[in-house]
């Protein structure tokens, strides 16, 4: 980096001569020269230029005839000039001003603001020392913050993201599963010391034998991670690893007690993109979402979830949804993502987050994550009624006689009956109920509300138990 002139004013002089055996030193100049002599160790320490720089009112009125022009024999200042006319000392009387110490008073605060705001900009544009290399050349060195600044600035608070991710990034996996058809990656977290681990059950449901490799946060890889139990209803599965040392599970907390435009931060690896954070806020609850690609509806999975717009995409998959506590509230699962093709620039678009993102509550993924490790397998809430899910008016119409003994004909429901709300919470579709039956559990009472040609009616009944798949 070399170093130009810089623009503005350039104060020229020539050196001073040097006093001959027939020069006479100068007099010591009056006390008024040596208040205007002041401002010459400003100049001397931000350029360097000879210490006397002619005025152009030393020889009035015009002053020397040319910028090169030897200047006159200067007689260098005592210490003790120096202090008897120091402007800046508060005790020393000010001279009588006179229209032309005015005029030079002007010129040299002229040029000292200039200086000082030369010195500024220096400053701003960053800071240099210049050591000479031996060869002629210099060498620039910037100046950085010292090692205890730096230190201070690794703390974090709790609560901010860097914090929060500090806290959590140790308890969360990446997944790499190996299929028929290639190979799949998502995100998972611990949930105890025994190495079990939950996820989604689409991340692991196409593994092969021994397919299912996890990868911790500091570096560790445990191959060959065995399927404890998954549900496709729910879309969750638990997986554990043996071997692992040091595992650090995450602290659950409460996603009841979420509410809108609380602060989240999603951990994973979209795109295969290992430790990816991301924060955002909770922009909805109660979400009602359909996720599955089987037109019979066996692998759809059914969520009454948490809406985030914190960035998730292909691979956060099972990642953990926190709260600034750092505690998980949800478990990240599905994106609205861009309609591919829709490319403005023409090119291929792949699916990615529009800042659309739905998340399992962590107290409906708890209840299933304990079934699939007692059990390996959860149950499903039922009303003992089937949907037709092809209904095109508002709400879930009821399309056979219900499951005799079952809880729906135990309440009184009929074929044809339009079911509209669940415990208050309006109901639009088939899948929609579906939705809010699963966010309960077996044995819960639940209060529906239904149309039957045209009357509303309600009816009270207890949820059945189905096993899950």
């Amino acid at each position: 980096m070399s170093v130009g002139k810089a623009a503005g004013p350039q104060w020229w002089s020539r050196p001073e001569p040097t006093a001959g055996p027939d020069t006479e030193p100068a007099a010591p100049p009056a006390a008024p020269e040596a208040v205007e002599a002041a401002p010459e160790p400003v100049q001397a320490a931000l350029s360097p230029v000879p210490r006397h720089t002619p005025d152009p009112y030393d020889t009035p009125p015009y002053g020397p005839p040319g910028p090169w022009a030897p200047a006159p024999p200067v007689q260098p200042l005592s210490v003790g000039h120096w202090q008897a006319y120091d402007p800046w000392t508060p005790s020393q009387p000010s001279p009588s001003p006179t229209p032309e110490r005015r005029r030079r008073r002007r010129t040299v605060a002229g040029l000292l603001a200039v200086a000082l705001a030369a010195g500024v900009l220096g400053g701003a544009a960053g800071a240099y020392v210049r050591s000479h290399n031996g060869d002629g050349g210099s060498r620039v060195s910037l100046p950085q913050a010292t090692a205890s600044a730096s230190a201070q600035a690794e703390a974090r608070a709790p609560q901010s993201i860097a914090g929060i991710a500090a806290r959590t990034l140790p308890g969360v996996v990446y997944i790499h599963v190996k299929t028929d058809s290639g190979e799949a990656t998502g995100t998972g977290f611990v949930l105890d010391g025994q190495g079990h681990i939950l996820t989604n059950s689409h991340v692991v449901e196409s593994a092969t034998s021994g397919g299912i490799s996890v990868t911790f946060n500091n570096g560790q890889v445990i191959k060959n991670a065995e399927v404890t139990g998954r549900d496709s209803g729910y879309d969750l599965a638990v997986i554990k690893v043996s071997g692992s040392t040091g595992l650090r599970p995450l602290a659950l907390g409460d996603s009841d007690a979420v509410r809108v435009g609380d602060p989240v931060v999603a951990i994973g690896a979209p795109y295969d993109l290992e430790g990816t954070v991301t924060s955002g806020i909770i922009s909805a609850t109660h979400r009602p979402i359909t996720a599955g690609s089987q037109s019979d509806g066996t692998d759809v999975s059914y969520v009454d979830a948490l809406q985030t717009d914190a960035p998730i995409n292909p691979g956060n998959s099972g990642g953990p949804l926190v709260d600034e506590g750092g505690l998980v509230i949800g478990i990240n699962s599905a994106i609205r993502s861009a309609d591919p093709g829709s490319d403005p620039f023409g090119g291929s678009s792949q699916g990615g987050s529009i800042g659309l993102g739905f998340s399992i509550p962590i107290n409906q993924a708890k209840l299933v994550a304990e079934e699939l490790i007692s059990t390996g397998k959860a149950t499903h809430p039922v009303i003992g009624v089937s949907v037709n899910m092809q209904y095109s008016g508002d709400g879930a119409q009821v399309s056979e006689e219900p499951t005799k003994g079952g809880p729906g004909d135990r309440a009184g429901i009929r074929k044809g009956d339009v079911i509209t709300a669940v415990d208050g919470k309006s109901v639009h579709s088939g899948a929609e109920l579906i939705v809010r039956i699963r966010s309960n559990r077996p044995g819960d009472h639940l209060t529906l509300t239904l149309t039957r040609n045209g009357e509303q009616h309600t009816a009270q009944l207890t949820l059945g138990s189905a096993s899950g798949s």
